[in-house]
């Protein structure tokens, strides 16, 4: 199989961007492992079928850090004096260092405490609603679906209301990707940027600890020497950007996905009871990562009959699978009643989203609340002029409505 041509990505393609499914069916049905192109001409092995990647999700011979890889056009995109705090955290590495910090925080995700978060989420939402409600027009990502999952990660955490402006536009920077990776020059700029911040935040809650998560990271770090000065930086780091941004997606594409399926939205505003099936119909049919989650491989590797090599970048495609009809009857069609819906946006094994619970419920309140409070909601564009994010990361970058008025 090593004689495969690549597939190229085609991230500068509108259409791709807009609706990469077609393509992903085509690779799946043409084998299980397959040789793709993706952004800055960087050569992966994207595992295409359900019950593959639900097993490569758990093959320890498959990394996680950053630093097993071969093609050194990975590690050069980020900026050669900030590798190890950018690479410090638990996304990036493996056990025994990824148990170790993923136990520091677990706590804080458990499903008991996100329950009891419900009616803070819950006031937000309703909050930056009242704000649009009288207007009769909205863009649901900029007005309401970034905004939520901001605010609630960063209350958790402890961030200052007037800073969070500052965190989210030094992420884009370095998360934003198309046709080509990120500038170098550009991500280092915005992570000395994030680091000082951060670094600020830290001193703060050393001076006067609260009762938030990062103070509770600061006295690991300080007290029971459990972090290191990296770890506890890149932990931070991983916590203010992966808390929202995924989220965001969920909100966004949830929303749309259910303005361009009128049957389906009726059906919802009918039975409010099915928004959790919902919300896991979402993240199966369109989930906020495409094409998957990235690994890389420590030895030569057989995957469903293809050796992977020693040092290949592995794609599991959670977003490719999660269509693959051995696992899901019809799965391109979008059904909010779907049952056993084991989707992979997630992933799975020791790696699962730690945030899924806290996702989930921001979803349903997001979603649940904002049709109950905007009737009449529609797209105020095409739908096929919803501009999406190009890339790793899957979502409308705008989302313009109109509904009827409110007081």
């Amino acid at each position: 199989m090593s004689e495969q041509q690549p597939t190229l990505l085609p991230y500068a393609d509108p259409a791709f961007v807009a609706d990469p499914f077609p393509l992903y069916r085509q690779l799946r049905e043409d084998g299980p492992v397959r040789r793709v192109v993706v952004a800055g001409g960087l050569d992966a092995w994207l595992v295409t079928r359900y019950e593959d990647g639900l097993a490569a999700l758990s093959d320890s011979r498959l990394s996680s850090d950053v630093r097993d890889a071969s093609d050194s056009r990975i590690l050069r995109q980020l900026p050669e004096t900030e590798r190890d705090s950018m690479l410090s955290n638990m996304l990036r590495s493996d056990p025994p260092d990824h148990t170790r910090l993923r136990h520091l925080v677990s706590k804080a995700f458990t499903a008991r405490r996100v329950a009891g978060m419900r009616p803070r989420i819950q006031a937000i939402t309703d909050g930056l609603l009242d704000a649009v409600v009288p207007s009769g027009h909205a863009d649901l990502v900029a007005d309401f679906a970034l905004p939520l999952p901001v605010t609630v990660i960063s209350e958790l955490l402890g961030v200052p209301v007037d800073e969070r402006r500052d965190f989210q536009h030094w992420t884009d920077q370095m998360l934003r990707r198309g046709a080509e990776p990120p500038d170098p020059a550009v991500v280092n700029e915005a992570w000395q940027h994030m680091r000082a911040y951060v670094t600020g935040l830290i001193h703060a809650k050393r001076a006067h600890p609260g009762d938030d998560l990062l103070s509770g990271l600061v006295t690991a770090r300080d007290a029971e020497q459990r972090l290191s000065e990296d770890e506890l930086i890149a932990m931070v780091f991983l916590l203010l950007v992966a808390g929202y941004i995924t989220t965001v997606n969920l909100i966004g594409t949830g929303i749309a996905t259910l303005l361009a399926h009128p049957g389906q939205l009726d059906l919802l505003r009918s039975d409010p009871e099915l928004l959790p099936g919902a919300i896991e119909e979402f993240l199966r049919y369109d989930g906020p990562v495409s094409p998957g989650i990235a690994r890389f491989a420590r030895e030569d590797v057989e995957i469903a009959g293809v050796t992977v090599p020693r040092g290949a970048t592995v794609l599991i495609g959670s977003a490719v699978a999660d269509r693959d009809p051995k696992r899901f009857p019809d799965p391109d069609r979008l059904d909010i009643t779907r049952q056993d819906n084991a989707h992979l946006a997630f992933g799975h094994g020791i790696h699962y989203c730690l945030g899924a619970p806290l996702a989930r419920l921001e979803g349903q309140i997001a979603i649940g609340t904002a049709l109950r409070r905007l009737p009449g909601l529609a797209l105020a564009t095409d739908p096929d002029g919803i501009r999406r994010r190009p890339g790793g990361l899957r979502g409308p970058e705008s989302l313009p409505v109109t509904f009827t008025p409110g007081g």
